[in-house]
């Protein structure tokens, strides 16, 4: 559809929009290494980094009544920025609906338009591609998803399902697809005589490691793992966990990889971002959020880890109350309702991102400069 011709989408989207810039949000000037100017201007490109996000934002509308019309939004990714590297790893965990998954699917241009923010992918703003271009930067993006059985077709065979796409990209000659796809699927622990079984045949275990080649066989850059191995038994976790290192060492692959689980984020991640009710309230190097984690809410989360020692006494910290809803978030700090470290000016103001030590950044006012 031309620009010019404005369609209800559109006109969510900018109404949106508007809506976000009258919060305190928009004036809060957010830091982060390597990510240009947060005010005004176009992200600037860092070829250091393969993925930079900025203030990246994704509302999904309310309609109600006969009319159905547009009585609020649910703001499941509200403000997110991060930068992330060539060939490593980000983990990013958080409460069930605080929007990993729908910044996942954003910035893969998966949920429709994002409501604002920059999502730059190798320098190249990935909502401004043209349908061609973005079919072209499809092959070098991809995604595995949670459950390894629903995101299979139980039609096709495996081989089909691993090659549909190599074969839509025209990836390789149709004299050596056959050797193409045993070849991928060799490197996931698949054996040739599986291409003509389908998905029903398969353990949870075997299913995820098709989805892996289905990824895998359009040799992409980036790929966001959307909780591969939360429906695993644990044996089968570990199994998929190395599999995705070996891959990674051998392709030069880079992750985004959103789990529940932070013992597993902690052993794959060299970053890691937590987040909460659609932001992104402390980032930084894997060693330095678990050694030192700064955000009351990331030190509630760590609590929650199990340690095999019966002789330590678990410090466990409980939150109280639930999680609000995105649709109607607090005012202020977001996290302000359930902190134990609760101040005035946190039911207020928003707080901003600031850098405690080189490269971990929190957003909290108790580290606002006295």
């Amino acid at each position: 559809m031309p620009k010019s011709v404005r369609n209800p989408v559109q006109h969510i989207n900018e109404h949106a929009e508007f809506v976000a810039s009258q919060s305190p949000e928009a004036s809060a000037k957010v830091k982060l290494a390597g990510s240009g100017p947060k005010s005004e201007g176009k992200l600037e490109y860092d070829p250091q980094y393969i993925l930079q996000v900025r203030d990246l934002k994704k509302h999904f509308p309310i309609k109600d009544g006969m009319l159905a019309r547009t009585v609020g939004y649910v703001k499941a990714v509200d403000g997110v920025t991060f930068n992330l590297k060539r060939g490593t790893t980000m983990g990013l965990v958080g409460e069930s609906g605080c929007g990993k998954t729908t910044t996942g699917r954003t910035i893969l241009r998966l949920s429709g338009d994002k409501t604002g923010g920059d999502v730059l992918f190798n320098g190249k703003e990935v909502y401004d591609l043209t349908k061609k271009e973005l079919h072209d930067i499809r092959t070098k993006m991809q995604i595995i998803f949670q459950d390894p059985f629903s995101s299979l077709s139980p039609r096709m065979p495996v081989g089909e399902i691993i090659g549909e796409a190599v074969r839509e990209h025209n990836l390789v000659p149709k004299a050596e697809f056959n050797d193409y796809i045993d070849n991928i699927m060799d490197k996931c622990g698949l054996q040739p005589f599986h291409k003509d079984r389908y998905p029903h045949e398969f353990s949870g275990g075997q299913r995820q490691r098709i989805c892996i080649a289905r990824a895998l066989a359009l040799n992409p850059e980036f790929v966001v793992c959307d909780e591969p191995v939360s429906a695993l038994d644990v044996s089968i976790q570990a199994q998929i966990i190395n599999l995705l290192n070996e891959l990674q060492e051998q392709f030069n692959l880079t992750y985004l990889f959103i789990s529940h689980d932070l013992s597993v984020v902690e052993h794959i991640s060299d970053t890691v971002g937590v987040m909460y009710l659609g932001n992104l309230v402390e980032y930084g190097a894997t060693d330095d959020i678990f050694r030192n984690p700064l955000h009351p809410y990331t030190k509630a989360l760590f609590s929650a880890i199990p340690i095999p020692d019966p002789t330590v006494k678990m410090k466990r910290i409980v939150l109280e109350g639930s999680i609000p809803s995105p649709a109607n978030p607090p005012e202020g700090c977001k996290f302000h309702t359930r902190c134990a470290n609760c101040m005035e000016k946190c039911k207020h103001e928003v707080p901003v991102q600031r850098e405690i030590e080189p490269g971990h950044y929190v957003v909290c006012h108790l580290f606002d400069e006295k």
